[in-house]
């Protein structure tokens, strides 16, 4: 096993330090808002990967800026936190409560003293109000673009005109048995969710390796296919996997019926389903742009290494990671072009980008060509249009051209592609955008779920900007703790 020296700041519950110039010194104390003194860099006998002198975790739990490993389950080290702390200024996120976010709308922190054992929280009220309403627009936007595009799975835009008339569909229509029912897209964006917030639960041990906790939460969506209902028996499953209405299969995929169907951990080197290029991996990715407190890169890594556990195609995990970090970029405050172009130069250094890459260059570039309609939706897709990086420049494309939400998904589902994975991806990325004042009433009145989806929200937003409020090494709040246990 090996054994490095971890060079992460340990940030108030869990954002590194930032001095503001190349490399800033920060002093780690044990205990400091949930940095314990050893950090083990993995679990489930899957630890982060540690290629270079520094280890790739910092003591509260995000990468450390600047380190060149990854979050992957690839080689077994355990870190350990010696007190002193370097991040780069490049990319280390702004020290705050749980992953404050650097700059932006959602992010406009001051950083944190270089000095001190514990950062303060950088937090300021309005701060937390705008976070938590786009964290709310990017989950009820996905859920509602998913709930839109549910009666026209399959169809192609003849069959979607001849079955909701010559406009195509405009309205949530019955699906499921009723209207604004969502398929396994949102369920398994839900427990992304749950899963990535036990994973900050869990840094209080001294472990931290979140796709193992993302892949826990998948196995728990996995029995929802499997069981008539809640198994009450389990109390580590915690309140999400307590909730029946998700106990209904709505079309999931066969690569995520087969990637979850054993408790192994796939990784880049050794993906599940390698040919599944379908876009539902990305579909559920929303929720790790949502960590406004890591550097970007890294939050395409982790998205990455979370997509493989079922799509180990690389134009469907790529687009997955592309796709978090454009909502990481709107969360933060950033406009939707420039989010597209930060993901564009991320994709650059991956291997097998180029279709992901060419895919978000044709949604950027029909921006300033016909006008938006159908036809130049259509234009988008590289094949059938199934595949993940269609699907990805149909959302980018439709969320670019939207008059306002109602008019993107009604252009992202309107066509033949995957029309719930275009409608909840757009869906996300207007909701991140704009905040959930812009959804429509109407659709989140009649949405399936609707206060599931507003619960997890809140508490990923808590989570996020409470953190070290709600537990710790020497802090638990029994009441969190048997929403988002441990085990």
């Amino acid at each position: 096993m090996d054994t490095t020296t971890a060079t992460g700041a340990a940030g108030a519950a869990g954002a590194p330090a930032t001095a503001g110039a190349a490399s800033a010194a920060a002093t780690a104390t044990a205990g400091t808002a949930g940095a314990p003194a050893t950090a083990t860099a993995g679990t489930a006998g899957a630890p982060a990967t540690a290629t270079g002198s520094t280890a790739t975790t910092d003591a509260a739990g995000a990468p450390a800026a600047g380190a060149t490993g990854t979050v992957s389950a690839t080689a077994t080290g355990v870190a350990t936190a010696t007190g002193a702390a370097t991040t780069s200024a490049a990319g280390a996120p702004a020290a705050g409560a749980a992953g404050a976010p650097a700059a932006g709308g959602a992010g406009r922190t001051a950083g944190a003293a270089a000095t001190g054992a514990s950062a303060p929280v950088l937090w300021g009220r309005a701060e937390q109000q705008d976070f938590r309403s786009r964290v709310r627009g990017a989950l009820l936007g996905s859920a509602i673009g998913d709930a839109l595009g549910a009666p026209v799975a399959g169809l192609s835009l003849n069959g979607i005109r001849e079955t909701h008339g010559p406009r195509g569909l405009t309205e949530l229509a019955p699906a499921y048995g009723r209207r604004g029912a969502v398929t396994a897209a949102t369920q398994l964006t839900l427990f992304t969710v749950d899963g990535l917030i036990r994973a900050h639960v869990r840094r209080d041990t001294g472990t931290w390796h979140p796709p193992t906790d993302v892949h826990r939460a998948y196995l728990r969506w996995a029995a929802t296919q499997r069981d008539w209902g809640p198994d009450e028996r389990r109390a580590d499953n915690g309140w999400l996997a307590r909730e029946e209405w998700l106990y209904a299969r709505r079309g999931p995929g066969r690569p995520c019926l087969t990637g979850f169907a054993d408790d192994t951990l796939a990784t880049l080197d050794q993906p599940k389903n390698p040919t599944a290029r379908d876009a539902a991996a990305a579909a559920r990715s929303a929720p790790f742009g949502l960590l406004v407190g890591w550097e970007p890169a890294l939050v395409l890594q982790l998205a990455v290494e979370c997509a493989v556990q079922s799509h180990g195609h690389p134009t469907a995990y790529l687009s997955a990671g592309a796709f978090a970090v454009i909502v990481h970029g709107l969360t933060r405050g950033e406009p939707l072009d420039a989010a597209v172009q930060r993901a564009l130069g991320l994709l650059g250094a991956r291997p097998g980008h180029q279709p992901v890459t060419d895919a978000l260059l044709r949604a950027a570039s029909a921006v300033t060509g016909a006008a938006p309609g159908p036809e130049a939706v259509a234009s988008l897709a590289s094949g059938d249009g199934r595949g993940a990086e269609d699907a990805l420049a149909v959302a980018v494309y439709c969320a670019l051209v939207a008059e306002d939400v109602p008019h993107g998904l009604r252009l992202a589902v309107n066509q033949g592609g995957d029309s719930t994975a275009t409608g909840a991806l757009c869906g996300a990325l207007l909701g991140a955008l704009h905040g959930e004042t812009a959804l429509p009433p109407a659709w989140l009145t009649a949405l399936e779920g609707r206060a599931a989806v507003l619960e997890l929200a809140d508490d990923l937003a808590l989570e996020m900007t409470q953190g070290p409020a709600l537990h710790g090494p020497a802090l638990i709040t029994p009441a969190w703790l048997a929403r988002y246990p441990r085990g």
